[in-house]
């Protein structure tokens, strides 16, 4: 990116907190946050290290979102960083996170500090600063008894441990506390970390003031500091992403209209933490409450096959009751908040909203042009040879956008100039792998398959028989047509979900025929050197073995096997191999 360029894009941008991404087309090249949006980026005109310098060269773009606080700028830096993995943040591509406060799924719940929550834990943050987060959750063992230890100590005790006797826990491991009355102090920390202050800094307030009675006044000074920790430990940044608990799942949608165009900033929130916001364009209706109208046409085609929240935060009211009225009978709760953390919230999606629609959502506008409810994990297949030849197949694998090499696969099938047979094998191959668990890789939100009607078909033939439930489409390569199993569609070439579709594609296409290429020369330069294996003997090989690689690691007496190699045969074989 020229250096004029950046300085452009930089004073355009607000001065709010937030954090800002520089591009390489769709990779993520660097996620940084910043107090003052315009100020940092603008710093990156004249960058000081060579690696930076590198990188502002490597830039074709810069995206931004802004936040309420630092803080948000911060938590929300470092979700994207461990999402993209940006080649640059060198000294944050590790998967440290912030420290979280874990109540486990139990009968009698642990509590914990923990980077690591356990599966169906209620889990609540993250938090920047670990040691207040200790302080509190030490408070509230003292508090109310909480246990800390681990299933093995906790299991087959006869007799309370040493957290008892230092008032750390109540003991329900000897039922030294009965289980209902474990659940109500449960219950009481559950309140504090909704926000609920009082629940420790009352009891806390009560203790120190009898220290201080009681001259116990070193005592009363650490219940001060203490309670000083708890009081501060609800701050406004991390507040105003805090969400009521049983809300795991909250959106919040904010509409600014500018001339034709309206933008909607959604925020998503899972369990109290602001994980993500995407930005959409719509086109904005004339007259009336426009706003009002453009959030109804969002809640609409949005949700209409996606999974919904639990609760959606909306900047107004919808015009239409009949969309409210939907949603609230889906268990949704629409509410348009006036005042508190929601409406911060709210104020943000705001700001989000009138910066404007984003680098196009590219996965978002793929997910609503298919109709799916999510593309986050795409996997696309092709099939290469040379007249019937040395037929292999790729699949390989893109994550948000960006290609997942570790995640590629690849299949030598059967010789045959029958490209349907061959995408058929090559997808119910990938099926059987996933539905018997040999496969470790997660089920992809949608298979591409490079072909056209054909292709697809014979995808789809093989989905069916297999019974593996994953849509499937395929991308014509002459006229660029999306062919889906309820028909073609002809989208614009600058539709940001067709570049998507084109760079899956040619992955697939690039890897096959690098694959196919290896093979060729291998098959060409190794197995037609040696004496006694013709045309057919070869052909006989690889499809028992599958490459070359294989058949050099063959015995003898699985050469043999082979219809057309006897022993001497096999012998030549495996010397020249």
């Amino acid at each position: 990116m020229e250096r004029s360029d950046l300085r452009d894009r930089a004073a355009a941008l607000p001065t709010d907190p937030g954090v800002y991404q520089f591009l390489d087309g769709e990779d993520v090249l660097y996620v940084g946050k910043a107090v003052d949006l315009r100020d940092r980026v603008r710093s990156y005109a004249d960058p000081r290290g060579e690696r930076i310098r590198q990188m502002v060269d490597r830039a074709r773009s810069i995206d931004v979102a802004v936040t309420d606080t630092e803080t948000q700028a911060l938590l929300l830096e470092a979700n994207l960083i461990k999402r993209h993995q940006p080649r640059y943040n060198v000294r944050l591509k590790d998967d440290k996170s912030y420290p979280l406060v874990q109540l486990t799924d139990h009968a009698v719940p642990r509590i914990e500090v923990t980077r690591d929550p356990e599966p169906g834990a209620t889990v609540f943050g993250p938090f920047t600063d670990k040691g207040r987060v200790e302080t509190a959750v030490k408070a509230l063992r003292e508090t109310y008894g909480l246990r800390g230890c681990s299933d093995h100590k906790y299991a087959g005790r006869d007799r309370p441990c040493l957290d008892y006797e230092m008032g750390l826990c109540s003991a329900p491991c000897t039922g030294e506390i009965g289980a209902d009355a474990y659940r109500d102090d449960v219950q009481s920390v559950v309140r504090f970390f909704e926000g609920e202050t009082g629940v420790l800094a009352d009891p806390l307030r009560r203790e120190m003031a009898a220290a201080a009675e009681a001259e116990e006044f070193e005592r009363a000074a650490n219940l001060r500091d203490r309670l000083d920790a708890v009081e501060s430990f609800h701050g406004e940044g991390e507040e105003a992403v805090a969400t009521q608990s049983d809300e795991r799942a909250v959106d919040v949608l904010g509409v600014a209209v500018e001339g034709d165009t309206a933008t909607v900033a959604r925020l998503h929130s899972e369990r109290g933490q602001l994980v993500d916001r995407s930005r959409h364009r719509l086109d904005a209706p004339d007259g009336g409450e426009r706003s009002a109208a453009v959030l109804t046409a969002f809640l609409t085609q949005f949700y209409a096959e996606r999974d919904l929240p639990d609760t959606v935060l909306c900047s107004e009211r919808p015009d239409d009751a009949d969309v409210t009225a939907w949603l609230n009978a889906e268990g949704v709760d629409v509410r348009v908040p006036g005042a508190g953390r929601e409406a911060k919230l709210v104020d943000l999606a705001l700001k989000n909203a009138r910066s404007g629609p984003d680098r196009g959502d590219e996965l978002g506008a793929l997910a609503d042009g298919l109709g799916v409810d999510s593309v986050s994990r795409i996997e696309g297949f092709d099939v290469s040879h040379a007249q019937g030849k040395a037929v292999v197949g790729s699949d390989v694998c893109f994550v948000d956008g960006s290609a997942e090499k570790s995640a590629y696969r690849r299949k030598r099938l059967t010789d045959g100039n029958d490209d349907y047979a061959r995408m058929r094998d090559l997808v119910r191959w990938r099926a059987e792998r996933a539905i018997d668990g040999r496969d470790d890789r997660p089920d992809p939100d949608l298979l591409l398959i490079d072909g056209g009607e054909g292709q697809l078909g014979a995808a789809t033939d093989a989905l069916a028989e297999t019974g593996w439930d994953v849509p499937a489409v395929a991308l014509a390569k002459e006229q660029e047509l999306v062919v889906t199993p309820d028909g073609v569609h002809d989208w614009d070439d600058d539709h940001p979900g067709l570049h998507v579709l084109q760079r899956v594609r040619d992955e697939a296409h690039r890897f096959a025929v690098q694959y196919h290429q290896t093979l060729r020369d291998e098959v060409s330069t190794v197995l037609e050197d040696v004496p006694g294996v013709g045309e057919q003997t070869r052909e006989a090989l690889l499809r028992r073995f599958g490459s070359v690689e294989n058949v050099r690691a063959a015995s003898t007496a699985d050469l043999i096997d082979v219809p057309g190699v006897g022993e001497r045969t096999a012998e030549t074989i495996r010397e020249r191999l």
